[in-house]
């Protein structure tokens, strides 16, 4: 297990996070039911195997099942007896979590009040990176950051980052938080998977440029990356992707991956999992592959992509079975670029790595 630099941040956390949005779903949790189910003592088993695998990074929310994964989490970490010190805690505030108008958003009553309930269910003193979940088109970026200063001030939060916002709006609140003197974003949480590389076109650049830590959800594009699904593939009715079709993907392209993967997953005789979670843990600007799991042996097989690492030609074939189609301005930039200075596209910066 590798351990890289959160962003710009002196804290390192390991290259694949524990995702918890399996967590605590029954019958009562609509769309969680359909997700995950994992109950407290497996959720035990699975965050001691984690840990025991060398991750320290759980990433959960207050909408996962709604609250239920952030109270399984904080029981389990008690009842292993993890120091809070040797684990990093990531949760996310931002979905509707009740029927009342407020209960959603970024607005500071929302965040002042989640924040303590998700510290309640944690049972911790402190969140390490706390994280918007979801962009607010009402609340003013601004109240949004005045908000997360506080509670970084306060100490009820040590970094905070942000998910699923768009370049703009994110390259917006970068530039208000330095202007305001308030705690910056220091994390994006996005989607990313080599059949749906679309955070390539205009977040990943902003990424590298302003130094975020990047972390990835979904790496299997919701289990179809699996190796499970595809053109004559039997169907799995257990598998999350049977029942919560989630995220969207072109299956045409996705299917042309997975061939892709397999190949190179036979001759190595590893899964094609793996090989979806080795992709992304090559790419330099991403910091941490979040892996949610239901079961032990899901957990055991993606612990072993970061034992692999792929060849240049291996990257080279599987960069070019899923590369973007040609876009603007990305095609004119790059262009004018190389007239610019020719080693201009090819210039990355690389986070260290322990």
């Amino acid at each position: 297990m590798k351990y890289k630099q959160l962003g710009r941040t002196g804290m390192f956390v390991s290259e694949l996070c524990l995702g918890t949005m399996t967590l605590g779903g029954n019958a009562d949790a609509g769309m969680w039911s359909s997700i995950g189910a994992v109950a407290q003592e497996e959720a035990n088993q699975l965050i001691a195997h984690a840990l025991a695998g060398g991750i320290n990074f759980i990433d959960t929310a207050d909408i996962y099942s709604f609250g239920q994964a952030e109270r399984i989490t904080g029981i389990a970490l008690k009842e292993l007896g993890v120091a809070r010190s040797d684990i990093f805690i990531a949760t996310k505030t931002g979905g509707v979590m009740g029927s009342g108008p407020n209960d959603q958003g970024a607005s500071r009553g929302h965040i002042m009040d989640a924040v303590y309930r998700s510290l309640e269910r944690l049972q911790v003193d402190h969140i390490d990176l706390y994280q918007i979940h979801a962009s607010d088109p009402v609340t003013p970026v601004e109240e949004t950051l005045r908000a997360l200063d506080d509670l970084t001030r306060q100490g009820l939060v040590r970094y905070v980052g942000v998910s699923n916002w768009a370049a703009g709006k994110l390259g917006k609140a970068l530039g208000l938080s330095e202007a305001l003197h308030a705690t910056r974003f220091e994390t994006l949480q996005a989607y990313y998977s080599i059949a749906s590389r679309d955070i390539e076109r205009e977040l990943l650049p902003l990424a590298r440029e302003e130094n975020l830590g990047l972390l990835v959800w979904s790496p299997l594009a919701g289990g179809l990356l699996s190796g499970k699904f595809g053109p004559g593939a039997a169907q799995d009715s257990n598998a999350r992707r049977s029942n919560f079709d989630f995220p969207p993907v072109d299956r045409d392209r996705a299917w042309q991956c997975v061939a892709a993967m397999r190949e190179i997953a036979d001759a190595r005789s590893v899964s094609v999992s793996q090989i979806a979670i080795a992709w992304l843990l090559a790419r330099p600007v991403v910091t941490s592959v979040i892996i949610g799991v239901k079961r032990l042996e899901q957990l055991t097989d993606n612990l072993g992509a970061t034992d692999i690492t792929l060849t240049a030609e291996e990257l080279a074939q599987l960069d070019a079975i899923s590369a973007l189609p040609p876009h603007y301005p990305a095609w004119m930039i790059e262009r004018q670029e190389t007239l610019r200075y020719p080693n201009a596209a090819g210039v990355r910066r690389e986070k260290k790595t322990l």
